[in-house]
């Protein structure tokens, strides 16, 4: 059902859909392209953060039009991914990189 005015909110919310997805796409095929588990962990964590970001502001936005109210809470979650992603990113690749030392892997430097 379309309201009069709701075209404009209809297409800003399939853009930033569209963006997020493409963004979660993208990252996909990083992942899919690099070869080791060191460069495999850095597309993932950099684009699902994007892409949330726009899932979550397209949910925004078609949901602060329908209901006639700012719908803010759902900014909490890309901020918390946002928080998480890199802390999540540093503790696998260094649990990576540990295992990498105790296998003998030629190409991975020493611990300092």
């Amino acid at each position: 059902m379309t309201t009069p005015g709701s075209t404009w909110v209809d297409v800003l919310t399939a853009a930033l859909a569209v963006g997020g997805a493409l963004a979660a796409l993208i990252g996909s095929f990083g992942l899919l392209r690099m070869k080791t588990f060191f460069q495999r962990v850095h597309p993932p964590s950099l684009v699902a953060t994007a892409g949330t970001w726009g899932l979550t502001l397209a949910t925004m936005v078609q949901s602060s039009f329908v209901t006639s109210r700012p719908y803010l809470h759902a900014l909490l979650i890309p901020l918390f991914l946002a928080l998480a992603a890199p802390v999540t990113t540093t503790l696998l690749t260094r649990a990576a990189l540990f295992r990498a030392r105790q296998r003998g892997d030629s190409g991975v430097p020493p611990p300092r």
